[in-house]
């Protein structure tokens, strides 16, 4: 798909935003002053409810050894006997904070109140600076508006509302029968493999058991949200969560399973288009590999080189970096791989086979404009302060550049999904607090 305006691009996500049946969401802003840093901030409150609370319900959260307190208690959540609601806040990710886990219950407890079902059967989830604490009292204030806002209509408000640093709403659905999966996400930077700073909601209105739920998305997860890295910086507040209200008959588990992955595999593929500072958005394939673990650990060599990330940035066909990120990660991970059959592919060309490179100025020419051309947006200069911004705010296509390692030993695959390293990362990364 190609988008010409942010307008165009909004027409085609509100086609993509109805609600599964069942489903209500709501939000409400509020300015605040954080307790760590006295200057004015702003905050918005998105309530996903359902209109009777399900016991059919699944989420994965973040891997990191520092979560964050809506983790240790979505964590906890897992084991309640029905979800009917989820609160999630921008601004703050309510890691590590003095009384987080207190804070985020005492916040889950007044929508519970204001819902009037059960303070163990709402969700919290959080996203922003780490370290900071909650402002809980204002958060609570901002409820009622919130939940009186509750709609049925679009999930779009939600999509826009769980955003931080993203430049735009990411919405994504799949038809199932007569049912419905409709999936929103956020994230833009500190993204890697074993999920990433995000937090993603998939709605159906599928009847689909409990035990059917959590697994599917178990394995739904792994090659979609699994395979993503904008900065190789894994989150301390990853959530995915899914949540089926079961009006509509599932006819076929199957066909289930395949939308989920579907639509998972697009969020991820949206989360790493819409990441910080992103030009290019770059699928790098590892094929014939001995284990689909060391296709994963080559492809994530390659996507999280900082040197290539950069050539791409510069649309330099620079190749030996592609050959130093391979090399690197096999000798120091997999020392007994054999890679005299290894080939090396970059769009429409073969670069390296039988151990040497395969380029000359033709090649070197074609590989240059195959990544001008799946650019995003071209950098414009620094603005007064110096900080460099993104030229754009919306996807103006989903161009990527394919990378293919082809190991030649084995059956297994493994694809990671990433992007390049620009000027205006480093800009919104050095910015971020100040």
């Amino acid at each position: 798909m190609e988008f010409a305006t942010e307008q165009e691009h909004r027409a085609w996500l509100a086609t993509q935003a109805a609600l599964p049946a069942g489903f209500r969401t709501g939000k409400a802003a509020f300015a605040f002053t954080p307790a760590e840093v006295p200057k004015p901030a702003r905050m918005t409150l998105t309530v996903i409810a359902l209109d009777a609370p399900t016991p059919d319900f699944a989420a994965v959260f973040t891997r990191n050894a520092f979560p964050g307190a809506p983790v240790l208690v979505g964590r906890r959540r897992l084991s309640a006997p029905q979800l009917g609601a989820i609160v999630v806040n921008n601004k703050i990710s309510n890691v590590c904070a003095p009384g987080g886990v207190e804070a985020a219950e005492r916040v889950c407890a007044e929508a519970a109140r204001l819902l009037k079902i059960d303070a163990n059967a709402v969700l919290p989830s959080s996203t922003g600076v780490i370290g900071w604490r909650l402002p809980v009292e204002p958060m609570c204030g901002a409820l009622p508006e919130a939940i009186a806002a509750l709609q049925a209509r679009s999930v779009l408000p939600a999509a826009e509302g769980i955003m931080t640093t993203d430049l735009y709403p990411k919405v994504r659905r799949a038809e199932v029968g007569a049912g419905r999966i409709v999936g929103i996400a956020k994230g833009a930077g500190m993204i890697e493999p074993n999920l990433a700073t995000m937090l993603v909601y998939l709605l159906t209105d599928l009847a689909v058991p409990r035990e059917h739920l959590r697994a599917a998305l178990a394995r739904a997860v792994e090659p979609s949200f699994n395979a993503i890295s904008v900065d190789s910086d894994q989150s301390t507040s990853d959530t995915v969560v899914l949540l089926a209200s079961g009006r509509v008959p599932c006819e076929e588990a199957a066909a289930f399973d395949a939308a989920l992955l579907r639509v998972c595999a697009a969020l991820a593929e949206d989360v790493v288009r819409n990441g910080e500072g992103v030009k290019h958005v770059v699928r790098c394939a590892v094929r014939h590999a001995p284990s689909a673990a060391i296709a994963k650990a080559i492809g994530k060599s390659v996507i999280n080189s900082p040197l290539m990330q950069c050539a791409i940035c510069g649309n330099d066909p620079n190749i030996g970096r592609l050959v130093m990120a391979v090399g690197k990660c096999v000798g120091n991970q997999f020392p007994d791989l054999d890679l005299s059959a290894c080939t090396l592919t970059i769009g429409p060309d073969c670069v390296f086979a039988n151990g040497a490179f395969r380029i000359d100025p033709a090649v070197e020419a074609r590989l240059s404009a195959y990544l001008k051309d799946a650019e995003l947006y071209a950098s414009k200069p620094p603005d007064a302060n110096g900080v460099f911004r993104p030229a754009v705010t919306w996807p103006a296509h989903e161009r990527t550049v394919e990378m293919t390692v082809d190991l030649a030993r084995g059956r297994e695959s493994f694809t990671v999904l990433g992007c390049d390293r620009t000027h205006e990362y480093i800009s919104e990364n050095a910015d971020y607090r100040s």
